[in-house]
């Protein structure tokens, strides 16, 4: 029999993502959204008049993806565009409704949260400390 492979953090981070991922997106599915349109709603809460381009990048999805997935966050009622015709910049900003949704879905993210802490206290506790270094890092 062969011999297990080395222990990878790597390999080990990404299957426990990809884990909490799935419950992530099966717990959004009630709400109508998926991560994507989860994370696009949050960016354009968090910095309303964003542009499609500075929005594509932070979201690290293509300038073409986000104007098809923020279309549709506009058909629902979630996001307004304030200027949504040719030739002139975009200035998106999330509507009541969406700010109603993005509620919901937080009370979701508590719940996992709460459940991954519990499964989890070591890795939360590593993961408070990396995110708390992250964010005073110098640029």
């Amino acid at each position: 029999m062969p011999e297990p492979p080395p222990f990878s953090p790597t390999v080990t981070l990404l299957t426990v993502g990809r884990v909490w991922e799935a419950s992530f997106t099966e717990a959004l599915k009630p709400l109508g959204l998926t991560t994507r349109k989860y994370g696009l709603l949050g960016h354009v809460r968090g910095t309303p008049g964003i542009s499609f381009s500075e929005l594509a990048r932070r979201s690290r999805i293509t300038v073409q993806s986000t104007h098809t997935a923020v279309a549709s966050l506009v058909a629902a009622g979630l996001v307004d565009d304030g200027t949504a015709h040719a030739g002139s910049a975009s200035s998106l900003r999330v509507t009541a409704e969406g700010e109603s949704l993005l509620a919901r879905a937080a009370q979701v993210v508590t719940r996992l949260d709460t459940e991954f802490a519990a499964r989890h206290p070591e890795l939360t506790e590593a993961l408070r400390t990396w995110m708390t270094r992250a964010a005073s890092a110098p640029d």
